[in-house]
């Protein structure tokens, strides 16, 4: 019998070669692109909706999300929760997937119009300011927050957004070197936890034992996926990690690496950097050529060549954001510093790599996600610090705090994430995603969306916190 007949997913190798062989698109487009998105956030957070309806005064607003919550929950009020977290799916999840389907096109013109848009509200900052010192630390570690909710809901979209006509083949995964949007989810999946990592808040780390075991929830998921993408026929780009190998191994990797190897956070980035330049030197003595050979033997190295040495890159990027978080947030003078010095010294960072990534480039080699060489790693710590730079902006326009809606996904990142990979699965298993219209394509893509934001929501407003390891 034809194994397509008894496949649950016949057009695999077709949805396969759709991402496959790709490009990408140009830094400069990718430079615009990180600053057009997180421009949400901040048109969002002057909107100050929230307070206004749900409290009586913004004097009812504090910095801390915590008691936020607890004012939100203790009210009851379901109508206004529902009607907020709608809001904010229509400021938040709708224009990004719209700017990252149908607008695709407009970027630069859309870049304009958003910078229009945020100097009209700056020229409309109120005078003066009611913050005191301690309310400005804790508003720079909202604006962490935010920027983590934010890299979250571009990859959830993405993810399920790739397998459809409607999203730019240039926004999607490069073959072997290039630049693009998806290009820079993994590796901005790996900042956003150091950056708050336990490392970087300089506790104690665990041994081997220990680490094993708080990984296992990572190793699991990474079986799970590996069992389900098998016994489903699922299509798996087999270049982008290797045969067996996936996301979560790599997050379970650098996980086991920084609990064996323990470093203080005020040395991390000294040998992040030591790590990416003797991985780069590899690389450029016959590594990159292996790995990015199609060639594979039976053993299980090679067959996952790709998710194993990239590890190092991975391991690298991991370390300098070990270092940056504790630098800019957990430090010893941290609470002492203004949020005009985070914000300072966040865009002088994102100049500074933008900068190093272009020279990088230009002389040693061209960004590869495949490889997660020194390029792609400076290109991730550029695009993520300037995001995380645009939305400190709202320091210069009347902002709000955390929106119910990033409120919520903060409160369950991991959990949030997971959800999104099955329901791409099923839409994928369940629909012909290379032959709807684009009409279609975009409502799954905002009903897609719809199901995991309320979820998120659901699971805040009843006090519902997945905590996996």
């Amino acid at each position: 019998m034809d194994s397509s007949i008894k496949s649950f997913n016949p057009n695999k190798h077709l949805k396969e070669q759709f991402v496959s062989n790709l490009t990408g698109s140009s830094m400069l487009e990718l430079f615009v692109l990180s600053a057009i998105f997180p421009m949400l956030i901040l048109l969002r957070h002057t909107m100050g909706i929230c307070r206004i309806v749900i409290f009586a005064s913004p004097d009812h607003v504090t910095n801390d999300t915590s008691s936020n919550k607890k004012d939100l929950s203790t009210s009851k009020n379901q109508r206004v929760y529902i009607l907020m977290m709608i809001l904010d799916f229509f400021s938040f999840f709708v224009p990004i997937t719209l700017l990252c389907t149908v607008l695709a096109d407009w970027t630069y013109t859309n870049g304009v119009l958003f910078i229009l848009v945020l100097l009209f509200f700056t020229a409309s900052k109120r005078h003066g300011s009611s913050w005191d010192q301690e309310e400005v630390v804790n508003s720079f570690r909202t604006y962490v927050s935010s920027y983590r909710v934010f890299m979250m809901l571009m990859t959830c979209i993405c993810i399920l957004a790739v397998d459809f006509r409607i999203f730019p083949r240039r926004y999607a995964k490069t073959e072997t070197y290039g630049t693009s949007l998806m290009d820079m989810g993994v590796g901005a999946f790996v900042f956003a936890n150091a950056f708050v990592s336990r490392q970087a808040r300089d506790i104690s780390t665990m041994g081997l034992r220990s680490a094993l075991s708080s990984t296992s929830p990572l190793l699991f998921l990474g079986f799970a996926r590996l069992v389900s993408t098998t016994g489903v026929d699922y299509q798996v780009h087999v270049g982008e990690y290797g045969v067996h190998w996936n996301f979560f191994f790599t997050l379970a990797g650098v996980a086991v690496l920084t609990s064996i190897i323990n470093i203080s956070p005020k040395y991390c980035g000294h040998v992040g950097s030591l790590v990416l330049i003797g991985y780069q030197v590899c690389l450029m003595n016959g590594l990159n050529s292996y790995l990015l050979s199609a060639e594979r033997g039976t053993g299980i190295v090679s067959q996952n060549k790709e998710g194993i040495f990239s590890i190092f890159g991975y391991w690298g990027l991991h370390l300098i954001g070990v270092w940056l978080g504790n630098n800019v947030l957990f430090g010893k003078n941290a609470n002492l510093r203004t949020n005009r010095w985070a914000r300072k010294q966040i865009w002088i960072l994102a100049i500074f790599f933008w900068f190093l990534t272009l020279i990088l480039d230009r002389f040693v080699e061209r960004p590869s996600r495949r490889m997660c060489n020194a390029t792609y790693v400076t290109l991730v710590l550029a695009t993520n610090l300037q995001m995380l730079g645009v939305i400190m902006l709202s320091d210069y326009i009347l902002g709000g705090k955390l929106s119910l809606l990033e409120q919520a996904i903060n409160r369950n990142l991991l959990a949030f994430f997971i959800m999104a990979n099955l329901l791409t699965g099923l839409v994928n298993l369940s629909v012909d995603t290379l032959s709807v219209s684009s009409l279609t394509a975009l409502s799954i893509l905002i009903a897609y969306g719809f199901i995991i934001c309320a979820a998120a929501t659901f699971a805040d407003y009843n006090g519902i916190k997945l905590k996996f390891w």
